[in-house]
Protein backbone atom coordinates (compact mmCIF):
# COMPACT_ATOMS: atom_id res chain seq x y z
CA UNK A 1 0.00 0.00 0.00
CA UNK A 2 1.22 3.75 -1.13
CA UNK A 3 0.32 6.77 0.42
CA UNK A 4 0.10 10.55 -1.35
CA UNK A 5 -0.47 13.52 0.53
CA UNK A 6 -3.44 15.19 -1.46
CA UNK A 7 -2.99 18.51 -1.12
CA UNK A 8 -6.52 19.95 -2.24
CA UNK A 9 -7.96 17.94 0.47
CA UNK A 10 -5.61 18.63 3.11
CA UNK A 11 -5.71 21.97 5.92
CA UNK A 12 -1.79 22.90 7.36
CA UNK A 13 0.41 25.92 8.46
CA UNK A 14 0.81 28.60 7.13
CA UNK A 15 -2.86 28.10 6.24
CA UNK A 16 -2.82 30.88 3.55
CA UNK A 17 -6.05 32.07 2.43
CA UNK A 18 -8.23 30.11 4.39
CA UNK A 19 -11.17 31.93 5.76
CA UNK A 20 -10.15 34.78 3.37
CA UNK A 21 -9.66 33.98 -0.32
CA UNK A 22 -12.23 32.48 -2.52
CA UNK A 23 -9.51 30.55 -3.90
CA UNK A 24 -8.85 28.69 -0.67
CA UNK A 25 -9.80 25.19 -0.40
CA UNK A 26 -11.13 25.56 2.67
CA UNK A 27 -13.93 27.89 4.48
CA UNK A 28 -14.42 29.45 8.19
CA UNK A 29 -18.23 29.37 9.19
CA UNK A 30 -19.01 30.85 13.02
CA UNK A 31 -16.66 31.91 15.45
CA UNK A 32 -13.78 29.73 13.83
CA UNK A 33 -10.51 31.80 13.00
CA UNK A 34 -7.04 31.53 11.58
CA UNK A 35 -4.05 31.97 13.99
CA UNK A 36 -0.21 32.00 12.94
CA UNK A 37 -0.53 28.00 15.16
CA UNK A 38 -4.11 26.61 14.25
CA UNK A 39 -7.22 27.07 13.11
CA UNK A 40 -9.38 27.87 16.15
CA UNK A 41 -12.47 26.34 16.17
CA UNK A 42 -14.09 28.01 19.37
CA UNK A 43 -12.21 29.76 21.83
CA UNK A 44 -12.33 29.15 25.72
CA UNK A 45 -15.71 30.70 25.98
CA UNK A 46 -19.69 30.15 26.71
CA UNK A 47 -21.44 29.52 23.72
CA UNK A 48 -19.29 29.44 20.67
CA UNK A 49 -19.24 27.32 17.34
CA UNK A 50 -17.46 27.17 14.82
CA UNK A 51 -16.12 25.38 11.68
CA UNK A 52 -13.46 24.70 8.70
CA UNK A 53 -15.14 22.92 6.02
CA UNK A 54 -13.20 21.75 2.77
CA UNK A 55 -14.73 22.81 -0.61
CA UNK A 56 -13.98 20.46 -3.13
CA UNK A 57 -15.94 17.12 -2.83
CA UNK A 58 -13.23 13.68 -2.27
CA UNK A 59 -13.93 11.32 -4.56
CA UNK A 60 -10.93 8.84 -3.54
CA UNK A 61 -12.10 4.76 -3.00
CA UNK A 62 -9.20 4.58 -0.15
CA UNK A 63 -7.83 7.11 2.08
CA UNK A 64 -6.89 7.68 5.20
CA UNK A 65 -6.53 11.45 6.95
CA UNK A 66 -4.29 12.32 9.85
CA UNK A 67 -5.79 14.95 11.96
CA UNK A 68 -3.49 16.75 14.61
CA UNK A 69 -5.68 18.80 17.18
CA UNK A 70 -5.40 20.21 20.44
CA UNK A 71 -8.01 21.03 23.16
CA UNK A 72 -6.94 22.74 26.15
CA UNK A 73 -8.83 25.40 28.50
CA UNK A 74 -8.84 26.89 31.74
CA UNK A 75 -11.96 24.54 33.03
CA UNK A 76 -11.17 21.81 35.45
CA UNK A 77 -11.79 18.45 35.07
CA UNK A 78 -15.59 17.46 34.36
CA UNK A 79 -15.79 21.43 33.85
CA UNK A 80 -14.88 21.57 30.35
CA UNK A 81 -16.72 20.87 26.87
CA UNK A 82 -17.92 20.14 24.65
CA UNK A 83 -15.43 18.57 21.75
CA UNK A 84 -14.84 18.54 18.49
CA UNK A 85 -15.72 16.18 15.16
CA UNK A 86 -14.18 15.42 12.45
CA UNK A 87 -16.70 14.99 8.91
CA UNK A 88 -16.82 13.21 5.66
CA UNK A 89 -20.72 13.98 4.57
CA UNK A 90 -22.46 14.91 2.37
CA UNK A 91 -23.91 18.48 3.54
CA UNK A 92 -21.11 20.87 5.05
CA UNK A 93 -21.14 24.42 6.25
CA UNK A 94 -24.21 23.58 8.42
CA UNK A 95 -24.46 24.60 11.87
CA UNK A 96 -26.63 22.57 14.52
CA UNK A 97 -26.36 20.54 18.09
CA UNK A 98 -24.12 18.10 16.84
CA UNK A 99 -20.48 19.56 17.89
CA UNK A 100 -21.63 22.53 15.88
CA UNK A 101 -23.29 20.58 12.73
CA UNK A 102 -26.35 19.63 11.71
CA UNK A 103 -28.28 16.63 13.02
CA UNK A 104 -29.41 13.81 11.30
CA UNK A 105 -26.23 14.63 8.58
CA UNK A 106 -25.55 11.81 5.82
CA UNK A 107 -22.06 10.48 6.42
CA UNK A 108 -19.28 10.01 8.92
CA UNK A 109 -18.61 11.74 12.08
CA UNK A 110 -15.45 11.17 14.05
CA UNK A 111 -16.07 12.64 17.32
CA UNK A 112 -13.31 13.35 19.94
CA UNK A 113 -16.10 14.09 23.38
CA UNK A 114 -14.88 15.89 26.63
CA UNK A 115 -17.94 16.04 29.17
CA UNK A 116 -20.50 13.49 29.74
CA UNK A 117 -23.39 15.81 29.50
CA UNK A 118 -27.07 14.78 31.48
CA UNK A 119 -28.28 12.73 28.69
CA UNK A 120 -25.05 10.69 28.95
CA UNK A 121 -25.09 10.06 32.72
CA UNK A 122 -28.53 8.88 32.51
CA UNK A 123 -27.30 6.25 30.02
CA UNK A 124 -24.80 5.21 32.45
CA UNK A 125 -27.87 5.21 35.35
CA UNK A 126 -29.84 2.63 33.50
CA UNK A 127 -26.89 0.57 32.78
CA UNK A 128 -27.14 1.27 29.37
CA UNK A 129 -23.00 0.39 29.48
CA UNK A 130 -21.61 -2.88 30.76
CA UNK A 131 -17.95 -2.37 32.89
CA UNK A 132 -15.84 -3.19 30.22
CA UNK A 133 -17.38 -0.56 27.92
CA UNK A 134 -18.09 2.26 30.40
CA UNK A 135 -17.18 5.37 28.78
CA UNK A 136 -14.87 7.47 30.35
CA UNK A 137 -14.64 11.08 29.19
CA UNK A 138 -12.68 11.97 27.17
CA UNK A 139 -14.24 9.86 24.58
CA UNK A 140 -12.94 9.27 20.87
CA UNK A 141 -16.20 8.04 19.27
CA UNK A 142 -17.40 6.64 15.41
CA UNK A 143 -20.98 7.47 15.51
CA UNK A 144 -22.87 5.20 17.33
CA UNK A 145 -20.55 1.99 16.04
CA UNK A 146 -17.69 1.84 19.09
CA UNK A 147 -14.36 4.32 20.72
CA UNK A 148 -12.04 4.51 23.40
CA UNK A 149 -11.38 6.63 25.90
CA UNK A 150 -8.95 8.94 25.35
CA UNK A 151 -7.35 11.62 27.88
CA UNK A 152 -6.83 14.49 25.23
CA UNK A 153 -7.36 17.61 27.48
CA UNK A 154 -4.64 20.20 28.29
CA UNK A 155 -1.70 17.40 27.53
CA UNK A 156 1.86 19.01 27.00
CA UNK A 157 2.83 16.80 23.62
CA UNK A 158 1.08 16.46 20.23
CA UNK A 159 -2.68 14.82 19.92
CA UNK A 160 -3.35 12.86 16.70
CA UNK A 161 -6.48 10.95 15.28
CA UNK A 162 -6.00 8.56 12.20
CA UNK A 163 -9.12 7.54 10.10
CA UNK A 164 -8.06 5.57 7.39
CA UNK A 165 -10.78 3.82 5.00
CA UNK A 166 -9.25 0.75 3.02
CA UNK A 167 -11.38 -2.16 0.99
CA UNK A 168 -14.67 -0.45 2.96
CA UNK A 169 -13.17 -0.96 6.74
CA UNK A 170 -12.79 1.97 8.76
CA UNK A 171 -9.90 2.02 11.17
CA UNK A 172 -9.58 5.03 14.09
CA UNK A 173 -6.75 5.21 16.09
CA UNK A 174 -5.34 7.74 18.24
CA UNK A 175 -1.48 8.89 19.50
CA UNK A 176 -1.78 10.66 22.67
CA UNK A 177 0.74 9.96 24.51
CA UNK A 178 3.65 11.73 23.12
CA UNK A 179 5.52 8.05 21.90
CA UNK A 180 5.10 8.63 18.08
CA UNK A 181 2.84 5.15 17.85
CA UNK A 182 -0.64 4.59 17.16
CA UNK A 183 -3.02 2.99 19.63
CA UNK A 184 -6.03 1.19 17.83
CA UNK A 185 -9.69 2.61 18.98
CA UNK A 186 -11.89 1.62 16.74
CA UNK A 187 -11.78 -1.41 13.48
CA UNK A 188 -15.51 -1.97 11.52
CA UNK A 189 -15.46 -3.95 8.32
CA UNK A 190 -18.33 -3.92 5.75
CA UNK A 191 -18.29 0.41 6.10
CA UNK A 192 -19.37 1.87 2.95
CA UNK A 193 -19.23 5.14 2.57
CA UNK A 194 -20.28 7.07 -0.95
CA UNK A 195 -17.41 9.14 -2.58
CA UNK A 196 -18.28 13.08 -3.51
CA UNK A 197 -18.37 13.87 0.57
CA UNK A 198 -17.02 16.92 2.38
CA UNK A 199 -14.24 16.53 4.84
CA UNK A 200 -14.50 19.18 7.48
CA UNK A 201 -14.31 19.57 11.55
CA UNK A 202 -16.50 21.44 14.23
CA UNK A 203 -17.12 22.40 17.59
CA UNK A 204 -19.40 24.04 20.05
CA UNK A 205 -19.26 24.81 23.55
CA UNK A 206 -22.12 25.80 25.86
CA UNK A 207 -22.04 26.54 29.57
CA UNK A 208 -18.45 25.07 29.74
CA UNK A 209 -16.04 25.66 27.13
CA UNK A 210 -12.22 24.99 25.90
CA UNK A 211 -10.10 25.80 22.73
CA UNK A 212 -10.68 23.21 20.56
CA UNK A 213 -7.75 23.97 17.73
CA UNK A 214 -7.02 22.26 14.36
CA UNK A 215 -3.69 22.12 13.66
CA UNK A 216 -3.70 19.98 10.69
CA UNK A 217 -5.76 17.97 8.56
CA UNK A 218 -3.45 15.86 5.97
CA UNK A 219 -5.38 13.44 3.69
CA UNK A 220 -4.03 10.57 1.71
CA UNK A 221 -4.70 9.05 -0.90
CA UNK A 222 -4.28 5.37 -0.44
CA UNK A 223 -3.29 2.81 -3.43
CA UNK A 224 -4.13 -0.64 -2.50
CA UNK A 225 -3.35 -3.69 -4.36
CA UNK A 226 -6.50 -5.89 -5.47
CA UNK A 227 -6.88 -8.67 -7.06
CA UNK A 228 -8.29 -9.11 -10.30
CA UNK A 229 -11.77 -11.08 -8.63
CA UNK A 230 -11.81 -7.72 -6.39
CA UNK A 231 -11.48 -5.50 -8.72
CA UNK A 232 -14.07 -7.59 -10.82
CA UNK A 233 -16.50 -7.79 -7.57
CA UNK A 234 -16.11 -3.70 -6.93
CA UNK A 235 -17.09 -3.32 -10.70
CA UNK A 236 -20.18 -5.92 -10.96
CA UNK A 237 -21.57 -4.28 -7.45
CA UNK A 238 -24.21 -1.15 -7.42
CA UNK A 239 -22.50 2.70 -6.94
CA UNK A 240 -23.38 3.50 -3.07
CA UNK A 241 -25.36 5.99 -2.44
CA UNK A 242 -25.96 6.05 1.06
CA UNK A 243 -23.94 5.19 4.02
CA UNK A 244 -24.10 2.02 5.59
CA UNK A 245 -22.66 -0.58 7.68
CA UNK A 246 -22.84 -4.54 6.87
CA UNK A 247 -24.27 -6.65 10.03
CA UNK A 248 -25.03 -3.61 12.11
CA UNK A 249 -26.74 -5.32 14.55
CA UNK A 250 -23.90 -6.96 15.20
CA UNK A 251 -21.86 -4.19 15.98
CA UNK A 252 -24.69 -2.85 19.11
CA UNK A 253 -21.70 -3.24 21.92
CA UNK A 254 -22.47 -3.44 25.63
CA UNK A 255 -25.70 -3.04 25.44
CA UNK A 256 -27.77 -4.75 28.55
CA UNK A 257 -31.08 -5.40 28.12
CA UNK A 258 -33.41 -2.56 29.76
CA UNK A 259 -35.93 -5.01 31.29
CA UNK A 260 -32.28 -6.66 33.65
CA UNK A 261 -31.72 -4.91 36.28
CA UNK A 262 -27.81 -4.98 37.36
CA UNK A 263 -29.54 -7.11 40.57
CA UNK A 264 -30.61 -9.80 38.41
CA UNK A 265 -27.80 -9.89 36.17
CA UNK A 266 -26.03 -10.28 39.34
CA UNK A 267 -28.25 -13.25 40.50
CA UNK A 268 -28.65 -14.81 37.37
CA UNK A 269 -24.83 -15.52 37.42
CA UNK A 270 -24.82 -16.68 41.24
CA UNK A 271 -27.26 -18.76 40.47
CA UNK A 272 -25.51 -20.18 36.78
CA UNK A 273 -22.25 -20.84 39.18
CA UNK A 274 -24.12 -22.51 42.44
CA UNK A 275 -25.87 -24.73 39.41
CA UNK A 276 -22.27 -25.88 37.86
CA UNK A 277 -20.75 -26.17 41.17
CA UNK A 278 -23.93 -28.40 41.99
CA UNK A 279 -23.41 -30.41 39.15
CA UNK A 280 -19.78 -30.81 39.90
CA UNK A 281 -20.89 -32.58 42.92
CA UNK A 282 -23.19 -34.79 41.39
CA UNK A 283 -20.69 -36.21 39.12
CA UNK A 284 -18.15 -36.48 41.70
CA UNK A 285 -20.96 -38.58 43.83
CA UNK A 286 -21.55 -41.00 41.13
CA UNK A 287 -17.34 -41.08 39.62
CA UNK A 288 -17.18 -42.24 43.66
CA UNK A 289 -20.18 -44.89 43.51
CA UNK A 290 -18.70 -46.15 40.60
CA UNK A 291 -15.11 -46.26 41.21
CA UNK A 292 -15.91 -48.04 44.81
CA UNK A 293 -18.53 -50.99 43.07
CA UNK A 294 -15.76 -51.46 40.73
CA UNK A 295 -12.99 -51.83 43.01
CA UNK A 296 -15.78 -54.61 44.99
CA UNK A 297 -16.36 -56.55 41.58
CA UNK A 298 -12.17 -57.22 41.77
CA UNK A 299 -12.14 -58.81 45.41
Amino acid sequence: MEEFLKREYSLSKPYQGVGSASSSHWELMGDAMVTTDQVRLTPDKQSKQGAVWGRLPCHLTDWEMQVHFKIHGQGKKNLNGDGLAIWYTKERMQKGPVFGNMDNFTGLGVFVDTYPNEEKHLEAQKKRYTPRTQRIFPFVLAMSWGGCNAMVRNLKQDTFLFIRYVRRRLTVMIDIDGQHEWRDCLDIPGVRLPKGYYFGASSVTGDLSDNHDIISLKLYQLTVFRSQQEQEEEEEEEEITIPSVDNFEFLKFGLVDDGMSGIAIFFAVLFSMLGLIFLIVIGLVVYSHWKENRRKRFY
